[in-house]
């Protein structure tokens, strides 16, 4: 029993939500502007979206005032779609790119806007509570290799191991 224990409170230990150490998130942010469809176009690799292609997110206003999120990729292996959706909330002030998010009951993880396209809101760069955790998001399958150069300088400036990134293929419609 106190193994068990002991391991619980180590996983929650890693459940965290703030950004990482010299990663500030975006201000200025508008999450009615951010709410719709994202493309995954690069991330690191994890487990819960390892063999995945086509990702996408699509973000919601939920009841609760939080914000409702579904992810969505092909597993090339299996031949199928796969969602999972989730819930987010801010942090702090609504109009810092900062969130916690969850698909898991009571278990939450960071969510931080480091980049975003302020403009048009047109391509996002996310950390999660650590420099494991980083994904560039485009409302389009792929974004221009200037904008692409200009994220992988910053990511590389904050300590992302940029030379692990997937690049996500965004080869199917959406079924």
């Amino acid at each position: 029993m106190k193994k068990l224990l002991f391991l619980l409170v180590w996983w929650l230990g890693g459940c965290s939500v703030a950004p990482p150490p010299g990663v500030t998130p975006v201000t200025g942010f508008e999450l009615n502007r951010y709410l719709g469809g994202w493309y995954e176009i690069a991330r690191l690799d994890h487990s819960f979206e390892r063999g995945l292609s086509n990702v996408s997110a699509t973000y919601g206003l939920r009841d609760d005032g939080g914000v409702r999120v579904l992810n969505r990729g092909y597993d090339d292996r299996a031949g199928v779609w796969k969602e999972a959706e989730g819930r987010a909330y801010f942090l702090g002030e609504s109009t810092v790119g900062s969130l916690k998010v969850s698909f898991f009951g009571p278990f939450y993880g960071g969510y931080h806007l480091i980049a975003l396209d302020q403009d048009q809101y047109a391509w996002a760069m996310i950390s999660g509570p650590s420099r494991d955790y980083l994904w560039i998001l485009a409302r389009t399958r792929q974004l221009p290799p200037a904008v692409l150069e200009q994220l992988l300088q910053q990511a590389k400036a904050l300590g992302f191991a940029t030379e692990g990134l997937i690049w996500v293929k965004q080869n199917r419609e959406d079924a």
